[in-house]
Order: C-alpha cells, then sequence, then structure tokens
C-alpha cells in the first residue's frame, strides 16, 4: 500500500495525520510543500488543493484530517 502525506511543519492538522497513522503502524511518505516547490505542485494536481494535509492512499486522495476517510481508504 502507498501512502503519501503532503504537510507543512506549522500545519496541526498534518502532526494529528502523521501521529494517527503511526498509532496505526501505517507506513508513509511525507513531503514538506512548503520546502519543497515540486511536491507542492504534484500536491496541488492531484487534490485541486492548496490546504494541507493532502493524503494519497493508493492514488485515493483524503482532504485534511478526515480520519474515517483515511480508515475507508486504508482497508
Amino acid at each position: 500500500m502507498a501512502v503519501t502525506l503532503y504537510s507543512t511543519p506549522s500545519c496541526s492538522y498534518c502532526r494529528l495525520a502523521k501521529d494517527w497513522l503511526r498509532q496505526r503502524n501505517v507506513r508513509f511518505e511525507e513531503y514538506n510543500v512548503a520546502a519543497d516547490p515540486r511536491r507542492a505542485e504534484e500536491m496541488v494536481r492531484k487534490s485541486g488543493q492548496m490546504g494541507v494535509p493532502v493524503l494519497d492512499v493508493n492514488g485515493r486522495i483524503i482532504l485534511g484530517f478526515n480520519t474515517a476517510e483515511m480508515e475507508r481508504a486504508l482497508k
């Protein structure tokens, strides 16, 4: 399963998403879109959004810290 988290260091919901994933032993790749313009463009292209967090779970895009959607996508 491929899980990608687009985040920024100052985003509290990004920290919640990372903690949530770690508590469930979900491995994920994290990209800091504040420091990496290429990943920021990729995130906007995938989600149509500038806000973080954005999760990509096997191509399923989840906007924000939405635990119900995260649970469904990870099944």
